[in-house]
């Protein structure tokens, strides 16, 4: 049914309405329903990322028959509410899904456990209309079997702070009364759903929704606009009971330890988190960590009962699905004890944390048939709390751990309002394990895509602004790497991240601002003559996602010599300076976040086949380039086996190099004695150079950027895993540059 005409909205404070009727206006349903899921999921304090999930029950033609049929439009599974379109959505045949219930009936027990749960959801299947290729959520029957056009099912703070405290029956009516009803604890599905028709048809007209035990809220309306406005009102009514509750100064039992300001806190995340990153990636795949140290955050480390509540793990599924049963807190004084008894209790807090995640899976797994739980996962922490510092979490890329820290905050708001009207309670364990080793989620673990090449990794590009750095830049990006994008030119860096972030994921970080929050890649400025400011970059590559896999320099300098063919003593300091001393201070610099993380690194320089052959015109840029292949011999002895060093030495790159600008161009051209006009434009004369040189070669190719980055990616990736101390030419054929 269509939105009714609007009106004023009532007022909010701890949600923010966004209907408005003028947009909506001329939307069919299903576009509506998107509409109302897009303006839930954009408030946090609604749902969080990827949880939550809304239906609309909607008349539509049957494609063969032409009979008009009842659709079930819901949220499939995985995506997003905020971004969802019309493709994220599930569509059954309400009838077909109904019908359900008897195959259900005949093959389990009301309310006993039992695997015809799991074997309901295959069924789904057979209920698509017109042949729908989203899969189907495990939370349709919460849609599906409440007799109301439009279902909002929701995560909120607030109200799970209710669903989660020791009282929660009673105070759910004291919160709504009789509009809303209260049910215990069942893991989301088929039984689930029919508990929730039990509610509609038992309550009558007057009961609106339901709060779920220990996980969130559920209500309904047979108008889209009413069921978007009763989601936000009740919300909204649970928050101002929550705030009314609010203890102040004794939330949590209050202060134990105070925050350390951002300086301090970003001193001992530079020193402990690439080693934490290391032990929490040696028992496996590689982790990329994301920062979060909110006010709220910061308050609950450093809290009496912070430590107690955080033993007690996560309440609802959506949270510990990827939180794990419990976070790992380290019980340190950050304003008496220094940074190396923090790595002394990390160290003894991660091999404890292993043995009870371990003790866990063996008390809780299923054994036996076919329901017996998929192998033990991976049992380090997701979540370290760290008094004065905030938390650290952890995930496969930067968008899972960001999510992960995320989801903690709202637990972290979840045991603070339970605790503020009552007494926070978690999931009893086993109900956590069933749900994290439900066979269904396993069975969606090992339908996930292989991962890309450099998933999983942190890759710094030194010059990524443009040129051969910008190409690798984009090639890593591409095969999954979480690029640092350095360069001298903090615009032309911050213009190359925010490509790879437009082309790869969400979030954009640049360096000073709010970097935790970054995506994919990230803008940092940096100088590699200052080994201050590669130090610096170092240290927000560790901030941005807590350590660091790869390095691949691209930077350099050219300077021609003057009318008389010389080169001024400064000019030749800085050619040096750029092409040799600056790659040795990356190099000294990245090694110690690579030692401290002891995972295997690589290191590729960028010198130039010019290193190999004799001319006139480039003393010192070629003499350079020799000692920088030198360079790359000597680091691959000294930063062995931990980390291989090799080099990719280009022919004349004229595409987009920084070191062929205008006028360096027209030069080379005529001292070729190539035709050109003076009216052409940079690009077309930038093409005849190259043309030139590519007539040089054997290969009769130009050179390109994209043809550097290829052998520069081969040389990061483990393709390349037995080679070190070598120097690939990447040339086109220079027969004057054969090593003899």
């Amino acid at each position: 049914m269509a939105g009714k005409t609007s009106t004023e909205p009532r007022s909010y404070a701890h949600v923010r309405y966004g209907w408005d009727d003028g947009v909506c206006e001329g939307m069919d349903a299903a576009a509506r329903l998107v509409y109302r899921s897009n303006l839930l999921g954009s408030d946090q304090r609604i749902t969080n990322t990827g949880g939550g999930n809304t239906s609309s029950k909607i008349v539509e033609r049957d494609p063969l028959t032409g009979e008009p049929v009842t659709v079930l439009w819901v949220k499939g599974s995985g995506g997003d509410l905020r971004t969802s379109t019309k493709s994220n959505f599930s569509s059954l045949n309400l009838d077909k899904v109904n019908d359900l219930k008897r195959v259900y009936g005949a093959s389990a027990v009301r309310g006993v456990k039992s695997d015809a749960e799991d074997r309901m959801v295959g069924l789904y299947n057979h209920c698509t209309f017109n042949l729908n290729p989203r899969a189907t959520s495990i939370d349709t029957p919460l849609h599906a079997f409440v007799p109301y056009k439009h279902v909002d099912h929701m995560h909120p703070n607030a109200v799970i702070s209710i669903a989660a405290s020791k009282r929660s029956k009673e105070l759910t009516r004291e919160v709504f009364g009789d509009e809303v009803v209260w049910t215990a604890w069942q893991r989301p599905g088929f039984e689930l759903g029919l508990t929730l028709e039990e509610v509609c048809k038992g309550g009558g007209t007057k009961v609106r929704g339901a709060v779920m035990g220990q996980h969130g809220l559920i209500n309904w309306a047979d108008d889209d606009k009413a069921c978007y406005e009763l989601t936000l009102s009740l919300i909204e009514q649970a928050a101002r009971f929550v705030e009314s509750k609010e203890k102040g100064a004794k939330t949590f039992g209050g202060e134990r330890y105070a925050p350390l300001e951002e300086p301090e806190r970003n001193v001992v995340l530079r020193e402990v988190l690439p080693w934490l990153r290391g032990q929490v990636s040696l028992g496996g795949k590689r982790m990329i960590a994301t920062v979060h140290a909110s006010d709220a955050v910061l308050r609950f480390v450093g809290s009496v009962d912070g430590p107690r509540l955080a033993e007690l793990g996560t309440s609802c599924p959506d949270h510990f699905l990827r939180t794990k049963i419990k976070p790992m807190f380290v019980d340190w004084n950050p304003q008496a004890e220094g940074v190396e008894v923090l790595r002394s209790k990390l160290a003894g807090g991660l091999e404890q944390y292993r043995k009870d995640y371990a003790a866990y899976y063996e008390r809780c797994k299923r054994v036996g048939g076919g329901a017996a739980s998929p192998k033990m996962r991976d049992p380090n922490p997701t979540v370290v709390l760290i008094p004065g510092v905030g938390m650290l979490a952890f995930g496969k890329d930067k968008s899972e751990s960001r999510v992960t820290a995320e989801f903690y905050a709202c637990a972290v708001e979840v045991m603070r309002g339970a605790e503020a009207i009552d007494e926070y309670i978690a999931l009893p364990q086993q109900e956590a394990f069933d749900i994290e080793y439900w066979l269904l989620e396993e069975a969606k673990l090992q339908r996930m895509p292989a991962e890309k090449e450099f998933a999983r990794s942190v890759c710094v590009v030194i010059g990524a602004g443009a040129g051969i750095g910008r190409a690798v830049s984009h090639r890593l990006a591409k095969e999954g790497a979480h690029v640092v994008c350095a360069d001298v030119n903090m615009e032309a860096a911050g213009a190359t991240a925010k490509e790879l972030t437009e082309a790869y994921g969400p979030g954009i970080g640049v360096a000073g601002t709010g970097i935790s929050r970054c995506g994919p890649a990230v803008g940092v400025q940096v100088d590699i003559t200052s080994r201050a400011s590669v130090r610096s970059m170092f240290d927000e590559a560790v901030l941005a996602y807590g350590g660091i896999d790869h390095v691949v320099v691209t930077a350099g300098v050219y300077v021609p010599p003057d009318a008389k063919g010389n080169i001024p003593d400064e000019k030749w300091k800085l050619t040096f300076d750029v092409n040799v001393m600056g790659s040795y201070i990356v190099a000294d610099e990245a090694a110690q976040v690579w030692r401290a993380q002891g995972l295997k690194g690589s290191l590729v320089l960028t010198t130039s086949v010019n290193a190999a052959v004799s001319k006139r015109g480039s003393l010192a840029y070629d003499t350079s380039k020799a000692a920088a292949n030198h360079l790359t011999r000597e680091l691959a002895i000294e930063l062995a086996p931990l980390v291989r060093v090799n080099a990719v030495a280009p022919a004349t790159v004229v595409e987009g190099s920084t070191m062929f600008p205008r006028e360096r161009v027209i030069a080379s051209l005529s001292k070729y004695s190539i035709a050109f006009g003076a009216d052409e434009t940079t690009e077309s004369l930038r093409g005849k150079l190259a043309r030139f040189y590519a007539d040089r070669t054997l290969l009769k190719s130009p050179i390109t950027p994209a043809d550097q980055a290829e052998a520069a990616c081969f040389l990061v990736s483990e393709r390349s895993g037995k080679t070190t101390g070598q120097v690939i030419s990447v040339d086109g054929g220079l027969a004057e540059a054969f090593l003899r």
